[in-house]
């Protein structure tokens, strides 16, 4: 059994158990005349402030598995794992051209997720249902990479019983970890997440600073960081401080299509129609940025990790524990609880968001769409919680039942997945020319040749689906599987859509307006917007 370091765990538990009664006591937050109703419990009310949003979208896309895995990607590979840092440069000045449009056009129509729009826009359920599902296979994953987040600091605080126990022994903290988030995510919606995120923003943003400040004075400075660094990629040639010259398409086409795909991830958009106005949105995508700097201290963890010896001399290392017991090993035993109580509530804040993402999708164009048209908010939202339970459930199995390998290969393909729903959503933005059925082959090309390419990618990990990227047809570089699926996804939709507008094949009413997509909260369009209704 492994040495329980007790002091960091009374630390951690104290931080979860404040954080647990937040989450119940959420429920009263901004309390709601209508409880019963999708839009209370799913979005808040879509009543959040700058700040409130700012640290719901920075809890939301700043998560555990952020914590560890980009350092972790730092720490096995070098500079290639700071490809997050650019692609998030380049989201935020992407989505703020689209954004705002998306939350007015939501606003006027009661729209809650992206496939709402969709369906709205387009006229056609069935392209409605497919990004529904898209986005629910893509989130499915995210959420299981969140537990193996808290499983990497549990594993190092030594708790669990280690690995001789019985398997219920050995998982019962993270038993008792989602059963609590379920229980407040039932109760009380979207104003959990929302209210826990100030506390898991904060701690972040601490431990970080002190982080970037204190290590480095522990082990020599950045000089001998880097120098040790540079060192242990040249005797292992498992990286570089450099992107290298063969690398760079890679390296490019994954920012630039990670950084489109983002807000198309549900629980993004979840917690932007959250906002309470067009503004706040605005203002969100402008100082969002913060994170990124945030995000680039972060990824040098992976090379003081590096420095520090984390993981020297062990054969088949778990890059993922790299940071996790690079704060066991330089922190105070009740710091170390501090910065793994952030990355434990890292994990349960976007967790619950992805699983009221899904549960919306599922509930509005699924359930009320295909299975019960005549569905009143009451039901809706009755089976928008009974669905985000059975998320978190599906996700706990998942991990559980699976090697962790299969999560991240999944969450890799997510990424890819979720991209090809850009052209029906951003597309409709800005142009109804698309016709839906050439949207739908664009989406089932982008997704069959996507998933086709990563099947056929090994590593020494796993045989299939162990990479993301591969050679670009006609320019033979290697880049980015899910851009090249979305390029196909796109040519294929123009095409068809030229077809099909030469043949004057009958399209979908759009139940949108121009004036719609710039709607400020407050205009009469809001004051007298009429409930949704499925397109038949």
């Amino acid at each position: 059994m492994k040495d329980v370091n007790v002091p960091a765990l009374v630390i951690f538990v104290l931080f979860f158990a404040l954080v647990t009664v937040m989450g119940f006591l959420a429920s009263r937050w901004r309390r709601a005349d209508d409880a019963a109703h999708l839009d209370e419990w799913g979005l808040g009310g879509r009543s959040f402030g700058t700040w409130v949003t700012w640290f719901l979208l920075g809890g939301d896309l700043y998560t555990a598995y952020t914590f560890v895995a980009v350092p972790a990607a730092v720490y096995a590979t070098g500079a290639a794992g700071f490809f997050a840092v650019p692609y998030t440069i380049i989201a935020y000045p992407l989505v703020f051209l689209f954004l705002p449009r998306l939350w007015s056009v939501s606003r006027v129509h009661g729209y809650v997720t992206p496939a709402d729009f969709v369906r709205g826009r387009y006229g056609s359920r069935p392209l409605s249902l497919v990004v529904a599902l898209t986005g629910i296979l893509a989130t499915m994953p995210y959420i299981a990479l969140q537990l193996v987040g808290i499983q990497a600091v549990l594993d190092v605080l030594g708790v669990g019983g280690g690995e001789n126990a019985n398997w219920f022994v050995k998982d019962l903290p993270l038993f008792i970890a989602f059963g609590v988030l379920a229980a407040y995510t039932y109760s009380s919606g979207l104003r959990a997440p929302a209210l826990i995120a100030f506390v898991k923003d904060a701690l972040v943003y601490i431990v970080i600073i002190v982080a970037v400040i204190y290590i480095p004075i522990r082990l020599g400075g950045y000089g001998h960081i880097f120098s040790a660094a540079a060192d242990h990629f040249k005797q292992t040639k498992a990286g570089s401080l450099t992107v290298p010259d063969n690398k760079q398409w890679t390296y490019a086409t994954l920012g630039l299509g990670s950084a489109m795909a983002l807000f198309m991830y549900p629980h993004s958009v979840t917690g932007v129609l959250a906002s309470k106005s067009r503004n706040t949105v605005r203002r969100n995508m402008a100082i969002m940025p913060a994170y990124s700097l945030m995000l680039g201290l972060l990824a040098l963890l992976g090379f003081m990790a590096i420095a520090a010896g984390v993981g020297s001399g062990v054969k088949g290392y778990n890059s993922q524990l790299s940071v996790p017991q690079l704060f066991a090993n330089i922190f105070p035993d009740w710091f170390t609880g501090v910065a793994f109580a952030a990355i434990g509530i890292g994990a349960l804040v976007p967790a619950a968001i992805m699983s009221i993402a899904a549960a919306n999708l599922f509930t509005r164009n699924v359930y009320k769409d295909w299975l019960k048209p005549a569905a009143t908010p009451a039901d809706e939202t009755r089976i928008a919680k009974l669905v985000s339970l059975l998320v978190k459930v599906g996700a706990l199995v998942f991990v559980l039942g699976m090697d962790k390998q299969a999560a991240i290969n999944l969450q890799l393909l997510g990424g890819l997945w979720i991209l090809q729903t850009f052209v029906a959503i951003v597309g409709g933005l800005f142009t109804r020319w698309f016709h839906h059925w050439a949207l739908f082959a664009g989406w089932a090309a982008g997704m069959v040749y996507g998933t086709w390419k990563a099947y056929g990618i090994a590593s020494p990990a796993t045989k299939h689906f162990g990479g993301n990227a591969d050679k670009i047809p006609g320019i033979g570089e290697i880049g980015y599987i899910g851009l090249t699926a979305f390029a196909l996804n796109l040519i294929v939709a123009v095409v068809l859509t030229l077809v099909l507008r030469a043949v004057k094949a009958p399209d979908g009413p759009d139940e949108t307006k121009p004036s719609d997509y710039s709607a400020e909260a407050g205009d009469d369009e809001l004051e007298n917007a009429p409930e949704p209704v499925a397109a038949h």
